[in-house]
């Protein structure tokens, strides 16, 4: 054989083997009651307005626009679930603290962004949204708490009557979710790690593996969200031409970019503007 051939097989192999590699979850029903719906990151935050991101007042607006949201959840030491994007509270209460190590009644010690609006807890936030818009509730893996943290996610929303989707970071969620929660839409959140100037002391090999989605073959998404300037990654175009994955763009800052992502099927998440 010649090495041309052998070269050209050998090619051949490497693509199939990272195309199986890339096949998500698919027809898994409820993707019909996310989509078509603009999600407010971190729900319709202002600060100029005094409405700081994942507050109550946020979400609020974001229902009265009739917009869904995106939020962050954590696990607190007392099992409560907090909505707020740091796990370090220092950027968003201007005062340092672990959102891991506090309960419930030392809330009220960390107001959001100097104003009087609190840390809400997951279960406020959804009795905000029951019946209403829906959801993309990002899990926050932190100290390798991602089982128990889906676990007590899935708890709270078992009686919830509304509609949404679970993403992450953490593949370790989306295992979890496959595991024990099938029924879930689940969705893989990724960027181009390998060009990414806060990495969180990830391994270069764990870089290359989350960029180009290659923890697909354990956790099997039914949707990526990729960081919609960076979604011309060749594994998320492959999953969107082979297998048809629904993608979500996040974060979007202008209405351009927005109707164009639309144009292309892609869900948005936005902040800075209304649709």
């Amino acid at each position: 054989m010649k090495l041309g051939t052998k070269i050209g097989l050998a090619a051949l192999g490497v693509t199939g083997a990272w195309c199986a590699l890339l096949r998500p979850r698919k027809n898994q029903p409820g993707w019909e009651g996310l989509e078509g719906v603009k999600y407010a990151h971190r729900g319709l935050h202002d600060p100029a307005q005094g409405v700081p991101e994942n507050s109550m007042a946020a979400f609020r607006r974001a229902v009265e626009h009739g917009f869904g949201a995106e939020l962050d959840v954590h696990l607190m030491a007392d099992g409560n679930l907090a909505v707020v994007h740091d796990s370090d509270l220092t950027r968003v209460c201007g005062r340092q603290a672990i959102i891991e190590e506090l309960i419930e009644e030392e809330l009220i010690e960390y107001p959001l962004m100097g104003t009087e609006e609190l840390i809400p807890l997951f279960q406020e936030v959804l009795e905000l949204f029951e019946g209403k818009t829906p959801l993309i509730i990002e899990l926050k893996v932190e100290g390798g708490n991602a089982n128990a943290l889906t676990d007590a996610v899935m708890a709270v929303l078992e009686d919830w009557d509304g509609v949404y989707c679970l993403e992450s970071f953490h593949p370790g969620v989306l295992l979890r979710l496959k595991e024990r929660y099938p029924w879930v839409l689940r969705g893989q959140l990724s960027q181009n790690f390998l060009k990414a100037s806060e990495v969180n002391g990830l391994s270069l090999p764990a870089r290359f593996a989350l960029t180009n989605l290659l923890t697909t073959a354990l956790t099997k998404p039914d949707f990526i969200a990729y960081k919609w300037q960076d979604r011309g990654n060749p594994s998320l175009r492959l999953m969107r031409r082979l297998y048809g994955v629904h993608e979500v763009g996040w974060t979007v800052r202008d209405r351009s970019a927005m109707e164009r992502l639309a144009e292309d099927g892609v869900t948005s998440i936005f902040e800075g503007f209304l649709p």
